[in-house]
């Protein structure tokens, strides 16, 4: 307990699946939280649920994660109400189904905005916050896409793997201006969240589809162990990194 004691912490699309796990685990291990989302009813019974675990730990800001003006309102709310920010988890994320031929305009450039502007921004604004509170952790959520061919997931998959480079170059930037703040990506498999099977079962697949093992399909849970520990100290010295959490997916 208490590995991000005193830290703040912002986690994006955090009303639902891996959003959701990651703000509940920092919360547990006691960081303060904002958590934003589009779905202002999830996030507010987030809010409450988190908050009746640790009282005063979360706080809830509805967010449109391409806007522009809204990240700048965010952070300076958060820079206001808690005076800093040191994690910043980069989880706002969409999948629409559509093949290289069969994938629209419109779809393509709604899973940039989403994913990619997002972190974009995110970043943008948020380095200098985290900077003048003396360093942190970005934690961009990727996915095995980035390093797999998925060709029903071709605009998910181009976002993603520019979120993948983005990571790399948002390390080096912070590193290269000696401001403490570390970046990583991680990229995970079948993790069973409402997006995921939602999509698979759109495919008319099962979510088995993506292997039986001993332990059965990641859950939520997985990923937020990792988004905590690269949220702590106890990963100060990797940076850079993209993290896989596939359960040897990649590998088979």
């Amino acid at each position: 307990m208490g590995r991000v004691s005193g830290k703040i912490a912002l986690v994006t699309g955090a009303a639902s699946g891996l959003g959701k796990a990651d703000a509940a685990a920092l919360v547990k291990e006691g960081a303060t939280v904002v958590i934003t989302d589009i779905n202002e009813t999830a996030g507010r019974e987030l809010e409450a649920l988190l908050n009746a675990a640790r009282a005063g730990s979360t706080y809830f800001m509805v967010q449109d994660v391409s806007s522009e003006s809204r990240w700048q309102e965010v952070f300076a709310e958060i820079s206001r109400r808690f005076g800093g920010l040191h994690i910043l988890v980069n989880n706002a994320g969409m999948v629409a189904i559509g093949t290289p031929e069969s994938a629209t305009l419109a779809q393509f450039h709604a899973h940039l905005r989403v994913m990619t502007d997002s972190v974009f921004l995110a970043c943008k604004y948020g380095i200098p916050l985290m900077k003048d509170s003396g360093g942190g952790s970005i934690i961009n959520m990727c996915s095995t896409a980035t390093h797999l061919g998925y060709p029903v997931f071709y605009a998910y998959s181009a976002a993603k793997g520019a979120v993948r480079s983005m990571t790399k170059a948002i390390a080096v930037h912070c590193q290269m201006n000696h401001y403490n703040v570390r970046c990583n990506s991680i990229h995970a498999g079948a993790i069973e969240t409402p997006m995921v099977v939602k999509a698979t079962q759109d495919l008319g697949m099962q979510m088995s589809m993506y292997g039986e093992t001993p332990v059965g399909l990641g859950k939520p849970e997985d990923v937020a162990n990792l988004v905590v520990y690269l949220a702590s100290d106890e990963s100060r010295f990797v940076n850079a990194a993209e993290i896989i959490i596939d359960n040897g997916l990649i590998a088979q």
